[in-house]
């Protein structure tokens, strides 16, 4: 996750972090990505049920029940041991979470234990009664998807009225007094929706937007052919940091993130390197403690059933499951070859990711995104659009380097 507006417009500073001595305890939400002890943020998938069919879904989501999902009872244990264990956030995914009757019974559940929880929703279901619900139980955030305007976002969605009704649920969220969200995940199909989106954001006074890079997982995998090559892509973010340079110009500033793709951190520095050379170096700091993608040490996930896994596109590993293991133990226990590996996974990656000066950085992007188009989960990330010249070891930041 790459925080834009903090990055580029200069919102946050190494300072604010550093006040709270990098703990993800006290850490407030939007400087967690700076910690230094990296607890997990723990993605519960609590259903796989949903009443939309988008194409691009990584949980195979289908509008029916699932055998197996976990209990209230199982899931107030999980969310016991979550707690105990220092997770700070508990996000609430699907499928669809509100198609999960005891979503608000387990979320306050969660708030109770100290926890920040937020949900991942299509936003169709949020009446103004479940908002208000919501509301009272004390939920931190809640990201809504679209995936373009109307016509774009209800093809993706696979429903007709998808995008009106998401609409509905994000004023509902407003007249609450919810936080909410944009969640946006780009492919050719719709990165000529961006510039609406910040539109919408903007006429809507909706105050953050995340927009996805894809990853080939679940129905998302059919779309490989259709993510943005390397070009395109550096277009896209051009596009991105520019809107909300815009904004903040404006006076109307909107919390803008990436996420799925940590080359953005990079190549956002180099970009200040050209434009700010003085808030370029506060922004490498900031990298630098990011660490880039952290699947299986900073994030994690918990699937319908149980089972763990190192985020939530990695569904074809599981690491245990915590109706047979608490998953602060599973969290921990190295003797699983791949969880080992993830905590230092720097040491493992190959080819230019090896011998790249951003490694530090970036992390070495996304595994799962390189195993599903290679077959080698070490292989460099495919969605790496960082020329060879940006790589390169030499006249490298103080900081940066190949391990």
């Amino acid at each position: 996750m790459i925080g834009i507006s903090k990055l580029y417009c200069g919102t946050v500073e190494p300072s604010d972090a550093l006040r709270y001595g990098r703990r993800s305890s006290e850490l407030p939400s939007h400087l967690l990505q700076f910690s230094a002890d990296k607890k997990p943020v723990v993605v519960w998938n609590i259903t796989r049920r949903c009443n939309l069919r988008c194409i691009h879904c990584y949980a195979h989501a289908q509008d029916q029940p699932e055998a197996g999902e976990l209990s209230s009872a199982q899931g107030r244990a999980l969310i016991d041991d979550l707690a105990a264990f220092g997770v700070p956030v508990v996000l609430f995914s699907g499928g669809e979470p509100l198609a999960r009757q005891d979503l608000p019974e387990l979320a306050s559940y969660a708030v109770g234990k100290g926890m920040r929880a937020v949900i991942s929703t299509n936003g169709t279901l949020i009446t103004p009664q479940a908002a208000h619900t919501l509301k009272e139980i004390g939920l931190s955030y809640v990201g809504i998807s679209l995936d373009g305007m109307e016509a774009v976002n209800d093809r993706f969605r696979g429903v007709p009225g998808a995008f009106r009704r998401a609409l509905e649920g994000i004023r509902n969220c407003q007249a609450a007094g919810i936080k909410v969200g944009l969640r946006f995940t780009i492919n050719r199909f719709n990165v000529q929706e961006i510039p609406g989106i910040f539109k919408l954001i903007e006429e809507m006074e909706i105050p953050r937007v995340c927009f996805y890079h894809l990853v080939y997982a679940g129905r998302g995998s059919q779309l490989v052919h259709e993510d943005l090559d390397a070009v395109e892509t550096r277009r896209t973010l051009d596009l991105i940091i520019d809107q909300t340079r815009r904004l903040h110009a404006q006076g109307k500033p909107k919390e803008v993130l990436t996420v799925d793709n940590h080359a953005d951190g990079p190549y956002l520095y180099l970009r200040l390197l050209r434009e700010d050379p003085q808030r370029a170096r506060e922004v490498l700091k900031l990298l630098q403690w990011n660490e880039g993608n952290n699947s299986g040490r900073g994030i994690g996930c918990v699937s319908w059933d149980g089972q763990v896994h190192a985020d939530q596109f990695w569904r074809h590993t599981s690491f245990g499951n915590v109706t047979e293991r608490p998953f602060s133990e599973i969290w921990t226990d190295t003797s699983h070859p791949l969880m080992a590996k993830l905590k230092e996974k720097k040491k493992y990656v190959t080819g230019r990711c090896a011998q790249c000066r951003w490694l530090d950085v970036c992390g070495g992007n996304f595994r799962v995104r390189a195993e599903a188009a290679t077959g080698d989960l070490w292989a460099p990330d495919p969605a790496c659009y960082l020329t060879d010249e940006e790589i390169a070891l030499t006249h490298a930041p103080a900081g940066c380097g190949a391990r």
